[in-house]
């Protein structure tokens, strides 16, 4: 499966708060928040599903993967969005590993690097 996607308590924009405050526990800073419900509806389209994006960075990691192939900066930063479905709020991302296998010269030391760096997001999704 591409996305690790989990259901969480609360509304949106609590869950959003929580997993700030989780990813900074893994190293990862949030470098912008999209609300992508508020954007279309300045647009005048009519969007009601609470919806956001969050771009997130852990520099030593994007440091690590830039070096080995900047290729994989195509990848950064890493999104977590946080949504809500059919009245459940869900927090998910686009699985590290499954996008590093996009690079044609992936490595096993690119390959390790998307593996800590899911691991970490995931654990920082599992808490919240």
């Amino acid at each position: 499966m591409f996305h690790y996607t989990k259901e969480v308590s609360g509304t949106v924009d609590e869950a959003a708060k929580r997993i700030e405050e989780e990813l900074q526990k893994e190293k990862f800073g949030v470098l912008w928040s999209f609300d992508v419900k508020e954007k279309l509806n300045e647009k005048g389209l009519d969007f009601d599903q609470s919806f956001k994006i969050l771009e997130v960075c852990n520099p030593g990691e994007a440091k690590k993967v830039l070096t080995e192939n900047p290729l994989a900066g195509y990848f950064l930063p890493c999104k977590i969005t946080v949504y809500e479905e059919n009245g459940q709020v869900k927090v998910g991302m686009p699985r590290p590993t499954m996008l590093i296998t996009q690079v044609d010269s992936a490595d096993d030391t690119l390959k390790t690097i998307a593996e800590n760096v899911e691991a970490n997001m995931k654990a920082a999704i599992d808490r919240v």
